[in-house]
């Protein structure tokens, strides 16, 4: 059984597992720079190459027995210079480390962060808390899940709203514009990018579900609110005296709502008739 700790080991505790997330949360960031730097490292030589490569081709395609328009000409000098300083500069960096983690193998801080990361596992085992602090814990992290359930909700709820209007629009655009031209010859090119733009949205509105995915959402940090507020109040289901009990019965009810978060979320990514085969 886990012994409650005191509150100078608590307080050692706590700042020995913060300082842990602060090293993974560096090693992420450092990760992400230098992902980025390898990227620009091997991406800049590609795009002088290209545009040099472009300026030829179109030379020899279209021009080989006469001048090169100038805009060509500059626009491909241009790319091939700036992306050629960018080479320069990038290498100067690199090899003179200028950057944080330069001349470091990508492999090497993905290992830093895995070990990080197995510290810091092996370091909450081993100052595991109570199971009513854990309940505690996990009930002041909750608002932190409800803004972001009410985010996506919103997310979801605008781009049905966009989808639609554009629906409405296009559709009234497809009537007006076959209404106005009679015969509709001299616009056949909008009526057909218009009837195109319809069958998309339609298409992807029946694909992606934004609408039932925000209802989804909002529905379960709505559930969420309820049983949080129910808890503070103390009033049912958490009436208990024992607050224990109380604590332990919120965190099964909300992981149950998460998991019928996830359930619906799978089943909408589904085919209609896998959805089918799972109701």
């Amino acid at each position: 059984m886990t012994q409650p700790l005191s509150q100078s080991d608590g307080a050692t505790t706590t700042d020995a597992l913060i300082e842990h997330r602060r090293e993974i949360a560096d090693l992420e960031e450092r990760i992400k720079n230098r992902r980025l730097q390898v990227i620009g490292l091997h991406g800049t030589p590609i795009v002088v190459i290209a545009a040099l490569l472009l300026w030829v081709v179109l030379k020899i395609s279209f021009w080989l027995h006469s001048n090169t328009p100038g805009v060509i000409d500059n626009t491909c000098s241009f790319a091939a210079f700036f992306s050629g300083v960018a080479v320069v500069a990038q290498l100067a960096a690199e090899f003179n480390k200028f950057w944080i983690d330069a001349r470091t193998p990508l492999r090497k801080l993905k290992l830093d962060l895995s070990l990080a990361t197995e510290r810091h596992i092996l370091e909450a085992l081993r100052h595991t808390p109570p199971p009513m602090d854990r309940q505690a814990s996990y009930r002041e992290r909750l608002p932190a899940e409800m803004s972001r359930l009410r985010k996506e909700s919103r997310h979801y709820r605008r781009m049905h709203l966009l989808m639609q209007w554009m629906l409405f629009v296009t559709s009234a655009a497809i009537s007006a514009v076959t209404a106005w031209y009679d015969p509709p010859q001299p616009a056949k090119g909008i009526l057909i990018g218009l009837g195109f733009t319809v069958t998309v949205i339609t298409a992807a509105a029946g694909y992606f579900k934004p609408r039932e995915r925000a209802f989804n959402l909002q529905q379960t940090a709505d559930s969420i609110e309820q049983h949080s507020t129910a808890l503070e109040l103390g009033i049912a289901p958490y009436g208990e005296s024992d607050q224990s009990r109380n604590l332990e019965l919120f965190a099964t009810t909300v992981e149950g709502l998460r998991a019928e978060q996830r359930m619906r979320e799978q089943q909408l990514d589904q085919p209609q008739q896998g959805q089918q085969q799972v109701i």
